[in-house]
């Protein structure tokens, strides 16, 4: 597989290409004034929004997890918790996914991220041929095939997204 010359930077960027992955890098102009920066990324490609998917940090029995769900829709906690066999799942402190991933919250990549967390892609991945998430800065999107990603994270696919 060739890889694509993209612009060095993030580290999720600098992990595509160390790992030789097709990726293409879109970035746009971000307003912080806008209430969803999922719904500015889509808008922003022209990318429908179940194509472009957000990275939510959870804690599931104590442990932080990585939820990656299309932005047309929320993450489902229970079936989050479920598909990794816990009990219960919350949303992780902002602050906290921020200092563990290494990324500022709007910007959180699934790739690259200081500390390697268990992760769930929604299986409304697979019906796409790429799908767009975040590529470690607010303005910065990363378009790859799911199963680029999935490899990449030893990522899990479960349907946790609800409309």
């Amino acid at each position: 597989m060739a890889k694509k010359k993209q612009p060095a930077g993030t580290p999720a960027i600098v992990a595509l290409t160390a790992a030789g992955a097709e990726f293409t890098v879109h970035a746009y102009e971000h307003d912080p004034a806008h209430p969803s920066y999922g719904e500015e990324a889509a808008q922003a490609m022209g990318v429908s929004p179940d194509r472009v998917f957000k990275t939510l940090i959870a804690e599931v029995d104590g442990a932080l997890v990585v939820a990656v769900v299309p932005v047309s829709g929320s993450l489902d906690l229970k079936a989050l918790a479920a598909a990794v066999s816990g009990k219960r799942a919350a949303m992780a402190d902002p602050a906290l996914a921020e200092r563990t991933t290494g990324y500022v919250r709007g910007g959180i990549s699934p790739l690259g991220q200081r500390k390697r967390l268990r992760t769930v892609l929604d299986a409304s991945a697979s019906a796409h041929a790429t799908i767009c998430v975040s590529a470690g800065r607010r303005g910065l999107e990363v378009e790859l095939p799911p199963s680029t990603l999935t490899t990449l994270t030893s990522a899990t696919t479960s349907p946790i997204s609800r409309p």
